[in-house]
């Protein structure tokens, strides 16, 4: 099962490269000036990895809250660092701010700030408030957020509305590697952090006295992974605007075929959430609309009937 889901993940790829509006002629992707040429190596490969680095963020911090807060239901949007990148992302869109930076939009910038904005005020009080606590305030900033986006939103006008509810549904759509740099280097340092705690991971998932008692410096590493993935995700936000329900997903799905404990199921994970996101956008690519589907409309018609089962599996489970 293991072995065909990584080969199922392969052929994925394979589909992802030569799936799209425009077929490609596979003996004319090498030749110099083509069209063919130009859509694969300029369109189709960097959307192709931007959906598996992408994915891969987004499940693997489902994965690491999930284990920090001792619950499946948490996703790596919980502490707010997707709505403050959401909402700055919006402001540059209400104020038409077209500028670029070394081939990076106004847009993802402050998207990118946004989430640095966030992340400044968990770490401010991450180290004096419990991390249930710290659970509520990145809910309350959420919520706060939210508010201040619907005013964004209400005030801007008909072009700019558009512009910024497209960008809260999410989107794969680039051309050329700039901005898949920063997405990469930002996946990659995620899992090199996640990997080099995965034995602390791996005790915190059992309670956090007896990491405690094994010496495991509880706050320190919860601050640590938090931060990490707070990071990775306003990087991955502030590109292709918040994509929902991958990492509440892919780490249960994980748990269901390894059945093993959380240092088993992070590189499972993070190949997994890849290959997840690269299969809704083939869906968003082969579905007939008059323009394409957002990815985030994709991820929500697959996740929210999965967040329904589990929530009746877990708590009807509960009341028998």
């Amino acid at each position: 099962m293991k072995y065909f889901l990584f080969f199922l993940l392969f052929i994925i790829v394979i589909l992802s490269l030569f799936i799209g509006q425009t077929d490609l002629d596979i003996s004319k992707i090498w030749i110099e000036n083509t069209p063919q040429k130009m859509i694969f190596f300029d369109l189709r490969i960097p959307r192709t990895l931007l959906a598996f680095f992408s994915g891969a963020i987004l499940a693997l911090s489902g994965l690491i809250f999930q284990t920090i807060f001792k619950n499946i239901l948490t996703t790596p949007y919980t502490l707010g660092v997707a709505s403050g990148a959401t909402l700055f992302a919006s402001l540059a869109i209400r104020l038409e701010l077209q500028f670029v930076v070394w081939g990076i939009s106004a847009v993802s910038i402050f998207g990118f700030l946004g989430s640095i904005f966030s992340i400044l005020i968990l770490l401010l009080f991450a180290k004096s408030l419990h991390k249930n606590a710290l659970l509520l305030l990145g809910i309350s900033m959420s919520l706060f957020y939210s508010a201040l986006q619907m005013l964004v939103y209400y005030t801007s006008d008909l072009m700019q509305s558009f512009q910024i509810m497209r960008f809260m549904m999410g989107s794969l759509e680039i051309a050329g590697y700039e901005n898949l740099m920063t997405l990469g280097l930002s996946a990659l340092i995620l899992l090199i952090i996640t990997l080099r705690f995965k034995k602390e991971l791996g005790i915190l998932s059992i309670n956090d006295d007896e990491a405690f008692l094994r010496g495991v410096d509880v706050k320190k590493i919860n601050i640590i992974l938090l931060l990490g993935v707070s990071f990775a995700i306003g990087v991955c936000v502030s590109i292709t605007g918040p994509i929902g329900f991958v990492g509440l997903v892919i780490p249960y799905i994980t748990r269901l075929i390894y059945k093993k404990s959380t240092p088993h199921l992070i590189l499972p994970t993070f190949f997994y959430g890849g290959g997840f996101l690269l299969l809704c956008d083939i869906f968003a690519r082969i579905i007939p609309a008059s323009s394409e589907i957002p990815i985030g409309v994709i991820t929500a018609l697959i996740g929210a009937p999965f967040f329904i089962a589990i929530l009746y599996k877990r708590f009807h489970t509960h009341r028998v």
